[in-house]
């Protein structure tokens, strides 16, 4: 059985990464008219996951991602040209194009291929958003970050 942390077992470090990559990967809860986003951002040069979200394709939801991503002093950003990006990034710190984003394009393969509920033609699925939510953030933590949640 595992013992349970205490807020003092835990050490949190914050490391810098001066160059992010940034998108957004679509899934869907019960039919794909209800579709769910996993927006996330990366280092550029180690390709560790520094934050993730879940929500529609829209601008507050990456707002929430920006705001997990500002501690981590990032000074260049790398895109896909979605408008959310355009909008909301610095034009001189933003570089949009597929140029450089392969390296989040391979991490999104590799979630696709590991969760069946990511799979675009599928019969496995999510009935609900929490449980949607819940499965892919284990899996992001657990194989991301090493943590046993």
């Amino acid at each position: 059985m595992l013992d349970a942390l205490s807020p003092g077992d835990v050490e949190v470090v914050i490391r810098r990464a001066g160059e992010a990559e940034m998108d957004e990967m679509w899934s869907f809860v019960k039919r794909k008219k209800d579709p769910r986003w996993l927006w996330h951002g990366i280092d550029h040069h180690s390709g560790k996951v520094l934050a993730y979200v879940f929500g529609r394709r829209q601008d507050e939801v990456f707002l929430n991602l920006k705001a997990l991503l500002e501690p981590f002093g990032i000074t260049r950003d790398y895109t896909d040209h979605w408008g959310a990006y355009i909008r909301y990034i610095d034009e001189d710190k933003h570089q949009p194009g597929k140029r450089n984003t392969q390296k989040i394009e391979r991490k999104q393969l590799t979630l696709r291929t590991r969760i069946k509920r990511l799979t675009r033609k599928t019969i496995c699925f999510s009935k609900s958003i929490q449980m949607h939510d819940i499965v892919i953030g284990l899996f992001v933590n657990r194989y991301e970050f090493g943590w046993w949640v």
